[in-house]
């Protein structure tokens, strides 16, 4: 009985995975490209909105440290924008594996997803090492754009603001769902981002 509602979980994650990526989509990963000149705060806060690939991964991050616990609910969430703006500084700089930096962002959806649909509680060294590598990823196109913001240090400030947001969305999100049905919805929910991961990464 317990594998038959297993599945049904995958299967409604799946079925509900699917069309969410094909409408999130509607404004693709190249949603970190952005083009023409840009404002400031304004523009930086509301740009990991509008790019949904970033928007998941920001939300998986604070999602898997809640189902993680403990330091994890904080470590997690404080180290992505921390290398996210060392990724930056390389995009700036064009120093890096520009090449694959989409495929780093829709991997970072496929294992961040994956990690909370299998529940899997990682070390912390792990958990965190695992953050820091696709913080980087989705650190570095915006490093690319914000020379062209109008004030690009407060566009900067409004990535980083609006990105802790997310995460502070994903950590309830994970706690108030978390109670309920041990953990599957926020399995489900991790299955879901996994799947738009794959198909960022096939589109």
């Amino acid at each position: 009985m317990r594998d038959a509602t297993t599945r049904s979980g995958a299967i409604a994650a799946l079925l509900f995975g699917s069309p969410l990526c094909i409408i999130l989509s509607a404004s693709p990963a190249s949603a970190h490209a952005l083009g023409g000149v840009m404002g400031g705060f304004g523009s930086g806060f509301g740009h990991p909105l509008a790019g949904f690939d970033h928007f998941l991964a920001m939300l998986a991050v604070g999602l898997w440290g809640a189902q993680m616990g403990g330091r994890s609910v904080w470590t997690l969430p404080a180290t992505f924008p921390l290398i996210m703006c060392i990724g930056g500084i390389f995009g700036m700089l064009g120093i890096g594996p520009g090449a694959y930096i989409e495929t780093g962002i829709a991997l970072s959806l496929i294992v961040l997803g994956g990690a909370i649909a299998a529940r899997w509680i990682a070390p912390e060294w792990a958990a965190l090492m695992i953050v820091a590598i696709f913080a980087f990823f989705h650190g570095y196109p915006h490093g690319q754009e914000a020379p062209r913001a109008v004030d690009p240090a407060a566009y900067t400030v409004g990535f980083v603001v609006s990105t802790g947001l997310i995460h502070i969305l994903g950590i309830g999100v994970g706690f108030g769902l978390g109670r309920y049905y041990q953990g599957r919805i926020v399995r489900a929910l991790g299955l879901a981002i996994a799947a738009c991961g794959v198909y960022f990464l096939v589109t």
